[in-house]
């Protein structure tokens, strides 16, 4: 992390476009696919139970390896973490593209997650090198670096239906190519440099916390299909608590641990990561089930689904840039971080009052409006408490565990919102009244989630001391 005292960068604003594109990116991949779906389903052979997991391949090692990523940042030096992720994101897309048959598809999936993986925490400590010494720039670079998620979410839907309708399904994976050829050609000459430090890499815990996350949403996702009643489903979700437990077993023990458990005692960083956790399971589930009534109970075409999500996202955008850093300094980051997430609840719960023969004007447009405000209110306050760590040696760990708490908070929360959809007819294909009961159902549960996650934040949240008085500041 910088300092006070050292010359700002002179490119640093470049390096914050590529590292905003970046999480545009990362964030993107785990969307741009929901379109293209039933045509790759056709083309390699998926069955229906199994098409979800060209979705969680991605989310699972993304969200599994995040800590491996961060670690590896700080040992290895962000700069070199960064490239080498795009290297392997691109890997992944062209063989994802490039698949014939259902196998290797999920393994090209799983290969841009590894990739993003990588790229996400080193993203974030790159970003507090450049601003982390400079506190009246840094408000700013959050805000552009913030905004970039939730767009590329919403542009990943818009972009998937552009392409599905009018190119074909491999390209929503071939589009990161050229991106990452640019990035790669642009980073070495703008992003800071970092020595590597000496230290051991933890491969079991990133085994067991990897095997843990993967074990327990593959529990969630199979759970409407098999019962939530059946052993299996039970046994399956206990097993992965257990690889879980033996993670936190493992790092109490390593003198050199993938996460080191004290990090947990700095202020606001459980908080912090709660909050990030239950703002994701509320908001992924949010535009998957919009795009859904969008499509098939409204009856718009994939393109015309995803342009009716671009005011969401411009109203993201603009709060995030604009009045989100002035907001933070007029209030502080715990009043945004409840608000938002209130604001986030209001918006799904009007989401669920749409009708079946409703409009997008009047059941989505004001509602979803509502929705992006609280996002964009919660969403950069709670991470950049997140990684606020007093020691900046961890910032590529701390960034790690934010990001895994946003993937980890957008599988399970899919997953159970899924389970709730299908129980109140969200299956019954062409049946607009039973999709919609369906649909409304996730949008309550999602609201539900996004309530609670401002509970949690009002309760476990602590607002900083006062600034001390300029007279003893002086002494």
């Amino acid at each position: 992390m910088s300092d006070l005292t050292a010359p700002p960068a002179p490119r640093r604003w470049t390096a914050l476009a590529l590292i905003a594109l970046a999480q545009f990116m990362v964030i993107m991949d785990t969307s741009i696919i929901g379109v293209a779906l039933p045509k790759m389903q056709t083309a390699l052979g998926f069955s229906q139970e199994n098409l979800s997991w060209v979705f969680n391949a991605y989310v699972i090692a993304f969200g599994g390896l995040l800590l491996l990523g961060g670690r590896l940042s700080d040992l290895l030096g962000a700069k070199r973490i960064f490239a080498a992720g795009w290297i392997v994101l691109a890997a992944g897309s062209l063989v994802a593209g490039l698949a014939g048959t259902a196998w290797v598809e999920l393994v090209g999936r799983a290969a841009q997650g590894a990739g993003s993986a990588l790229i996400a925490p080193a993203a974030l400590t790159l970003l507090m090198t450049l601003f982390g010494g400079r506190p009246t720039e840094l408000p700013k670079a959050f805000a552009l670096y913030g905004a970039a998620a939730p767009a590329g979410g919403t542009a990943g839907v818009f972009l998937g239906g552009l392409i599905t309708q009018y190119a074909s399904w491999e390209w929503v994976f071939w589009i990161n190519l050229p991106v990452a050829l640019l990035v790669l050609l642009a980073s070495p000459s703008v992003m800071p440099a970092a020595a590597a430090r000496r230290g051991s890499i933890d491969w079991l815990g990133a085994i067991t916390v990897t095997a843990g996350l993967a074990v327990t949403v593959f529990a969630i996702v199979r759970a409407p299909e098999v019962g939530w009643d059946s052993a299996q489903t039970w046994l399956v979700l206990a097993a992965g608590l257990l690889l879980i437990a033996a993670f936190v077993a493992v790092q109490s023990r390593r003198s050199e641990p993938l996460m080191r458990l004290g990090i947990w005692r700095s202020p606001n960083l459980a908080g912090a990561n709660l909050a990030q956790l239950l703002m994701a399971a509320a908001w992924i589930p949010m535009w998957f089930f919009l795009n859904l009534y969008l499509q098939q109970v409204l009856g718009l075409e994939a393109f015309a689904s995803g342009a009716a999500l671009l005011p969401m996202t411009a109203a993201i955008m603009l709060m995030m840039i604009v009045l989100a850093p002035r907001l933070i300094a007029r209030f502080g980051p715990k009043p945004l971080i409840v608000t938002g997430l209130a604001a986030l609840a209001a918006g799904m719960y009007w989401l669920s009052l749409a009708r079946p023969d409703g409009s997008f004007a009047v059941d989505v447009l004001p509602a979803s409006l509502l929705a992006a405000v609280g996002m964009a209110l919660a969403f950069i306050p709670s991470l950049g408490t997140a990684l606020a760590v007093p020691n900046p040696a961890e910032g590529g760990l701390a960034s790690g565990i934010v990001n895994t708490s946003y993937q980890v908070g957008s599988a399970l929360g899919l997953a159970a919102m899924t389970a709730v959809a299908a129980a109140n007819g969200s299956r019954e294909l062409g049946n607009p009244v039973a999709l919609t009961h369906g649909f409304s159902a996730a949008f309550t549960g999602a609201a539900a989630l996004a309530l609670l996650g401002a509970l949690a934040s009002l309760l476990t949240l602590r607002t900083p001391a006062p600034a001390t008085e300029p007279v003893e500041a002086a002494a």
